[in-house]
């Protein structure tokens, strides 16, 4: 009997059933549901693809070939958006939102992944008859048969138009204003790169939290900059019993190298009570107070959102370094002040930085975010300045190069404190090479140089 699954792994059509329609591909299946949560319930993919694969019992080969589906399409929605504009003859926003999925889905298959042509376009048709009707389904086969007709670089070359920021924008599926505003962070001679790196999928990194876990129990390469990081040589996360039982989790290499600033960071005196002023979801905190706990100090975790501070207290289960987990406002803290040795900021920004694994993200965002999360990171910064006691750091951190959240926070702060100082980044952070900041002293990391998301970081010290 002929195995339906290794049609799927190949990027086939299933094998129909004698009088009666085929049946639906799950992984393409799978796929779908991911974009409609994002589109209808503004989910993010990394978190309800979990749930989408085990609802339609997806593993190994299967479950990658989803993976890849989901987040290539999401990534690279707006340049299929450009090609579909291309062959329909009406806006795109008169096509039936289920059936526009479906079609990005299709155009992901035809135009980027090794699916044959007439695979893609017979299960994207299924797909449509299934979920919205036969009608759909035939304009959906006229719509990718005129897609399939040249490949995805002959397309971007016929619908560039403009300057070089609109071709990179077409090019790598980028918002024309996040193309100017990373163009200004990084340069121009690299901005390619960027844009590229932005749609690789990324590396799974686990982190073994110090004192709990070892990097020997993990199964991967280590990190090249995190003493504590390891890169799965494969499988799932969940698999591995560090992660599973908490003494060890999933984070990017540059989320644990701020960790590392936050401790590694010289402080007079006492260095027995830290701050993690922005903790959700508690990745963060988790590695500091693995390292708290190595030294004898102790950590709060602040999170504004009670939801998100009931995720800081799921990730520090087990931890022996916490003295507590605070719902409360960062901008305008209850803690008295001068309290603190060290203090964390890891403020909430655009996340340009960490496109990789939000691939929706980018279509989210807009220019005028920037009006409301700017004056956020400043009062964060002032008030983590007035909780540090006189000799203590504050370390701030974004996911984001953005220049107005990163050297402009920094800027604006120290002109309104006088008795705060701008000092170098030390530490293992300090030993990764091509990561000067826009400021002198601080770190700025790069998916295309570093491998990691682009995280900023600036030491500051009060005097």
């Amino acid at each position: 009997m002929t195995d339906p699954r290794r049609h799927r792994r190949a990027g086939g059509r299933p094998p129909g059933r004698k009088g009666g329609r085929a049946p639906l591909d799950p992984a393409r299946l799978a796929a779908y549901d991911v974009l409609r949560s994002v589109r209808v319930d503004n989910a993010y993919a990394n978190l309800v693809l979990p749930h989408a694969l085990r609802t339609h019992g997806l593993t190994g080969r299967d479950a990658a070939f989803a993976t890849e589906l989901a987040a290539g399409t999401l990534r690279q929605q707006g340049t299929y958006d450009a090609v579909l504009a291309a062959c329909i003859d009406r806006p795109l926003a008169k096509v039936e939102a289920k059936v526009l999925d479906a079609l990005r889905l299709g155009s992901h298959q035809l135009l980027a992944m090794r699916v044959p042509d007439h695979a893609a376009i017979s299960t994207t048709v299924d797909l449509v008859k299934a979920k919205v009707g036969v009608g759909a389904g035939s304009f959906t086969n006229a719509v990718l048969r005129r897609v399939s007709r040249q490949p995805l670089a002959d397309w971007v070359v016929s619908l560039s138009t403009g300057d070089d920021h609109d071709h990179l924008s077409l090019a790598h599926s980028h918002p024309r204003w996040i193309v100017d505003r990373l163009a200004e962070a990084v340069g121009e001679s690299e901005l390619d790169a960027l844009l590229a790196a932005d749609n690789a999928p990324p590396r799974v990194v686990v982190v073994a939290r110090p004192g709990r876990a070892a990097r020997e129990e993990i199964p991967g390469e280590p990190t090249r900059f995190s003493p504590y990081g390891v890169e799965l040589a494969g499988g799932s996360p969940a698999e591995v019993p560090a992660v599973t039982d908490g003494r060890a989790g999933v984070q990017d290499e540059g989320s644990q190298l701020v960790a590392l600033a936050t401790a590694d960071a010289p402080v007079t005196g006492s260095d027995r009570l830290w701050l993690d002023l922005c903790a959700g979801p508690g990745g963060k905190s988790a590695l500091l107070a693995a390292i708290a706990a190595e030294r004898g100090a102790l950590l709060v975790a602040n999170e504004a959102q009670p939801h998100r501070a009931g995720l800081v207290r799921q990730n520090l289960r087990g931890a022996t370094g916490v003295a507590g987990v605070v719902a409360g406002d960062g901008t305008r803290p209850s803690y008295r002040p001068s309290t603190f040795d060290r203090v964390l900021v890891d403020a909430p920004c655009t996340g340009l930085g960490a496109l990789r694994r939000r691939p929706e993200a980018r279509w989210r965002r807009k220019p005028a975010d920037l009006d409301a999360l700017v004056p956020l990171q400043r009062g964060l910064l002032a008030g983590a300045l007035e909780l540090v006691r006189p000799g203590g750091v504050v370390l701030y951190a974004t996911c984001s190069p953005v220049l107005a959240e990163t050297r402009g926070v920094v800027e604006a702060v120290l002109a309104e404190h006088p008795e705060v100082r701008l000092e170098p980044v030390s530490g293992a952070v300090a030993t990764v090479p091509d990561a000067d900041g826009p400021l002198p002293g601080t770190v700025q990391l790069w998916p295309h140089r570093h491998g990691t998301d682009a995280m900023f970081m600036a030491l500051l010290r009060r005097s």
